[in-house]
Formats: C-alpha cells, sequence, structure tokens
C-alpha cells in the first residue's frame, strides 16, 4: 500500500485527522507515537510525497466544519502546511464554509499543536455535553 501512495496523484489533502487512541476509551489519549516529535499531519504528508497535505478543520467536530455558526460566537480555524498556495486554496473552501478567522500557524510541522489540543477538547465535550463548540484566540 505504501508504495501505491508514493505513487499518488500531486493534489491537495485536507487532513482533518487526529491521533486518538480509540483503545483506551473515553476520554480517548492521543497516541504516544504521534505526539511531540512528529504528527499525524506529518505522517500523512511523508505518506503522501507528491501531494500537499494542509491540516485543518482538526479542532472542531464534524457537524461545526461545514456549519461553524453551530459553535456560538466567533472562532477561529487553524491550518498547517508546507505549500503556501494549496494552503490558498483549501481556506476558499473553509470560507465557504463560513470560517472567517483562519490562523496560518506555518508548515506541516506546526499539526503538532492542533493536534495536542484533543486532550483538552475532550475534556470540554464531556463538560458541555455537545460538541458545538471552538476555540477563539483574543489577540
Amino acid at each position: 500500500m505504501r508504495r501505491s501512495l508514493e505513487r499518488s496523484c500531486s493534489c491537495v489533502c485536507a487532513a482533518t485527522s487526529n491521533p486518538l487512541d480509540l483503545s483506551k476509551g473515553a476520554p480517548f489519549p492521543l497516541l504516544a507515537d504521534l505526539v511531540n516529535t512528529t504528527s499525524l499531519g506529518e505522517e500523512t504528508q511523508k505518506l503522501l510525497p507528491q501531494s500537499s497535505v494542509v491540516k485543518t478543520l482538526n479542532t472542531v467536530n464534524c457537524e461545526v466544519m461545514v456549519n461553524p455558526g453551530l459553535a456560538k460566537g466567533e472562532s477561529n480555524l487553524f491550518i498547517s502546511g508546507n505549500d503556501a498556495a494549496a494552503k490558498g486554496r483549501v481556506m476558499e473552501v473553509l470560507r465557504s464554509f463560513g470560517w472567517n478567522d483562519i490562523i496560518d500557524l506555518g508548515d506541516i510541522t506546526t499539526a503538532r499543536g492542533t493536534e495536542m489540543l484533543m486532550p483538552i477538547w475532550m475534556r470540554l465535550y464531556g463538560l458541555f455535553g455537545t460538541p458545538h463548540f471552538n476555540f477563539r484566540i483574543v489577540r
């Protein structure tokens, strides 16, 4: 499979997943091999070297991804990736969903930070009883 992935198309890949260990039960911890010194975003880029991986939408629930208004009030979305043009294309799609305040964190290694938000996101979900929330960065 890896060989076929390496020959994959040179396309933009929006990576929205998180390295959660689902075998441990909720709240799900992160997979130890995919935090601190790497991220699922980085590993995806390694598996798809001909593609431009853009990490985004991984700090919100799937319903909020396409309808940010479900998270009452203004909030931010993060984006990480090595290719500026690919990030620009993904930002166009995100804006079409209604995302207005998108923070470009930089290259794909910055996906480590957004993926590490998951432990607090899981706790907030348990506290609020709904996945319809997001983070807001006050500048």
